[in-house]
């Protein structure tokens, strides 16, 4: 199976980058086709001497093919799928070379759209709300604000979006397939793979909007030592943001499961943020936010609590080279997490340079111990288009 897929990538590479079908009747086309394969490679090295892995080098290519079918009226149907073929080496100081990789899907999705609506059906990624930095409404993705390619797995299901003259619009999505926790989920989905359900309402206020969303799925909790055993998770979740002088935004979001899980039984979270870019040199881009997260057997009891602040800056010295900053402090441990980023963009190929100075033993609510950024280290990443 492997090679065949190392063929088709290959086959692939020499496939015309974009092609156009068209069909005429009369003096009007009466379709449009477009195929196009693209993708994105790369590949990072990274020293953490303060960890018990000192290094880790590995590589990421995502082959991406689209298809999109132009009807009348404004509607088109279009077809995205991509792999990510991913591999890892960590070395110890032992020494020790532990490899990890996977070969799965990516995104693989069909959608119809109108002028006023889209139903987009398969493995895709849905994300929305207002925060940056700590998002109470990560429900179905788990993208880190540090990785500079914003990858995350996608989830499975059908999505609705209708989009109202007033700038209103309406989300309905159906998932299933999906076992895994997504997101800030502690348990996976039930073992059956019952289908999860939820939408969104966004509406316009003055100078922003404002939304409320809701999701139901059944939880396993296996992992408490009861066997067998699920309870049914409701969220709702608000967010609203306004740009004054500045921007500004509140997001929160209640998890309330109908059995007694001890202090992850009820989760609250809310998060206030700000950014506002001064005019200093090529303009100083600066974004704050403050995390409240708090657990407990009862609603709004907040037996257990996080508070995390987080400050984001950013500068472009010239067209090519930014520089990005990230600052967090974990007020209950009273810990730093620093990370600063410099990237240097051409055409089709990116550079990334990365530093950080972090506690050996993550925090931060939603990221976990996986991440690559424990410790003290350095990154660098290189990245190609094509």
């Amino acid at each position: 199976m492997i090679g065949s897929i190392i063929s088709l990538v290959i086959l692939l590479l020499f496939v015309p980058t974009t092609t156009t079908i068209m069909a005429q009747t009369g003096d009007s086309i009466s379709s449009r086709n477009v195929f196009r394969f693209s993708g994105q490679l790369s590949g990072w090295g990274s020293i953490t001497p303060d960890i018990e892995t000192k290094g880790w080098l590995g590589g990421r290519y995502i082959p991406q093919i689209n298809y999109t079918h132009t009807l009348s009226n404004g509607r088109l149907i279009d077809f995205e799928g991509s792999a990510s073929l991913f591999g890892e080496l960590g070395v110890t100081s032992a020494p020790t070379v532990a490899a990890n990789g996977n070969m799965k899907p990516y995104r693989l999705w069909a959608r119809y759209a109108t002028q006023g609506s889209e139903i987009r059906l398969g493995l895709q990624k849905i994300n929305f709300g207002s925060a940056q930095l700590f998002r109470p409404l990560m429900w179905f993705d788990k993208m880190d604000p540090r990785d500079p390619l914003q990858t995350t797995d996608g989830v499975w299901g059908g999505l609705y979006r209708r989009y109202l003259l007033n700038n209103s619009n309406i989300w309905l999505w159906v998932l299933a397939g999906n076992k895994n926790p997504k997101g800030w989920e502690l348990y996976g989905t039930g073992g059956d793979l019952s289908p999860e359900a939820g939408g969104r309402v966004q509406l316009p206020i003055p100078s922003g909007e404002a939304a409320l969303s809701y999701h139901f799925r059944r939880a396993d909790i296996v992992r408490l030592n009861l066997p067998n055993q699920q309870a049914n998770e409701q969220r709702i979740g608000f967010d609203v943001r306004a740009d004054v002088t500045v921007g500004l935004w509140l997001e929160a979001a209640l998890t309330h499961y109908d059995k007694d899980v001890g202090l992850t039984t009820n989760q609250q979270m809310i998060t206030l943020g700000s950014d506002y870019t001064f005019d200093l040199g090529n303009g100083l881009g600066v974004t704050a936010e403050h995390l409240l997260y708090g657990m407990g057997s009862k609603v709004f009891s907040y037996e257990e609590t996080l508070n995390f602040s987080g400050l984001s800056l950013s500068y472009p010295f010239t067209l090519i080279d930014d520089v990005t900053t990230l600052l967090f402090y974990d007020w209950k441990n009273q810990q730093f997490y620093s990370f600063i980023n410099w990237q240097k963009k051409f055409n089709h190929m990116s550079f990334f340079l990365m530093g950080f100075w972090n506690p050996e033993t993550y925090q931060i609510p939603g990221q976990g111990s996986f991440s690559r950024f424990t410790g003290k280290g350095i990154q660098l990443m290189v990245v190609w288009n094509h």
